[in-house]
């Protein structure tokens, strides 16, 4: 049986009935990301008759907080603590010589398009994208490796352009550039739930090796192969491996895309990797994210460790949610066990000043159900008066993913107190509950009930 990676998750879905399987021949343009999208990416599908191909596609794995809760052996309660100790104490991984992913290699008359169904998702999109593949690069002073999810459109053959958002992606592109050096880089598809989430720690933050993280993860050493035609390495028992080189010297226009919040990023110049070989498993499953949910959600997991972080030194902390509606960046909500006047204020200023891209706050009771858009509601409709709980910074630095943002090239962001009163003035607040019984198993009483 499978232990790493993709394979080893697909079995453990399969077993615990949360894999859906779809036999239908399906599209890749346009009608596979609908099906996705008509689950809101929540339910894991493999897809067994794509049109035109042989190949299978994944999707919809990362989108549901229970299942990647489930899938790394955890549970909300425990979640933000097991993936700070990740962060804080990763461990080793293990090279090994050879692996799966080697079963095929390719390095030349490379098509990508032919050797696998590329989904195309709207109607307005440059063309099809890999959305679901995790970049690897290499620190050429240090040797660690950093990983990220990014957006590759497919310009032809062997020919892929890449968005790239990290400053230090960035700057280590910029240093290659002007000594006229060309990038390594792999991507890498058919992974799992902890090499997903390990790499959307912030390196700039951290400063660990992301596969050292995911080692600390899994609690064991994730397997490693050598690449064929680079110096970098990648997981053994993943799906496909494309590798090559971003030329120091070339960009090409990239965009639109429909992505974060469900609007088209803009068009713009971007550097390309010059694929040299593809690496890939017999029957190779490839991996798709409708976009953007699955890998935010993952993201939005890694900045609650970061919220929590940074608030719990202004009150006492309970819960945090980056939520999903809010692009799993933009929208935080802070659980606190008030103790004095200011807590709700005092984190209202350490939330927004964990991250750049947090554009509202909102702070409530520890009587309130952050993952509950009703008891939100509720808390918002009661416990806030605008004169006094609302905090606004006006021209702050904000998110190029926010359309708004991008009209100015700054963001207001707000906060809102929505904690009672402490006192007297705070018994009006409470909750009406039902004593022993506000948890209820609801099996007990109607055993066939599917919910």
């Amino acid at each position: 049986m499978e232990r790493q990676m993709l394979r080893g998750d697909l079995e453990k879905l399969r077993k615990s009935g949360k894999l859906l399987i779809c036999d239908k021949e399906v599209d890749p343009k346009f009608e596979l990301g609908a099906v996705l999208k008509h689950f809101r990416n929540k339910k894991p599908i493999l897809f067994n008759n794509i049109r035109g191909s042989n190949v299978s596609i994944i999707g919809g794995l990362f989108g549901d907080r229970n299942i990647f809760y489930h899938m790394l052996g955890t549970n909300h309660e425990k979640r933000i603590f097991k993936f700070m100790h990740a962060i804080t104490n990763p461990k080793g991984t293990k090279l090994i010589k050879d692996g799966p992913i080697k079963e095929n290699i390719i390095t030349r008359n490379i098509d990508i398009s032919k050797t696998f169904p590329i989904p195309t998702f709207h109607e307005n999109d440059s063309s099809s994208f890999i959305t679901a593949g995790i970049v690897i690069i290499k620190d050429p002073e240090t040797g660690k490796r950093y990983t990220s999810i990014r957006r590759l459109q497919v310009n032809g053959k062997d020919n892929l352009s890449i968005l790239i958002a990290s400053p230090m992606f960035t700057n280590q592109l910029k240093e290659l550039k002007e000594k006229k050096k060309d990038m390594e880089v792999a991507v890498i598809l058919g992974y799992d739930y902890s090499f997903l989430l390990a790499s959307q720690i912030s390196s700039e933050l951290y400063g660990v090796d992301k596969y050292e993280v995911d080692s600390a993860l899994r609690e064991e050493p994730l397997e490693l192969v050598k690449c064929h035609t680079i110096d970098l390495e990648v997981p053994a028992h993943g799906e496909i491996v494309f590798e090559g080189i971003i030329p120091h010297n070339r960009e090409v226009e990239e965009g639109p895309f429909g992505e974060l919040m469900g609007y088209y990023g803009k068009v713009a110049n971007h550097p390309v990797i010059e694929v040299k070989a593809i690496m890939f498993r017999n029957n190779p499953i490839f991996q798709v994210s409708f976009p953007c949910r699955e890998e935010h959600l993952s993201n939005g997991l890694i900045r609650e460790v970061e919220l929590y972080t940074h608030v719990r030194k202004f009150a006492k902390v309970k819960d945090v949610n980056v939520t999903i509606g809010g692009g799993c960046r933009f929208h935080g909500i802070v659980s606190i066990e008030k103790k004095e006047e200011g807590d709700g204020k005092g984190v209202i200023l350490g939330a927004l000043g964990s991250n750049k891209d947090l554009k509202h706050v909102i702070v409530v009771d520890d009587d309130i159900d952050i993952f509950n858009k009703d008891d939100m509601e509720g808390a918002l409709a009661t416990r806030v008066q605008g004169s006094r709980d609302l905090v606004i910074i006006n021209g702050a630095q904000g998110s190029g993913l926010d359309p708004s943002h991008n009209m100015r090239g700054i963001t207001d962001k707000i906060g809102i107190d929505a904690t009672k009163p402490l006192g007297e003035n705070g018994v009006k607040f409470n909750k009406a509950i039902i004593p022993g019984y506000e948890k209820i198993d609801i099996e007990k009483y109607f055993p066939n009930l599917k919910e």
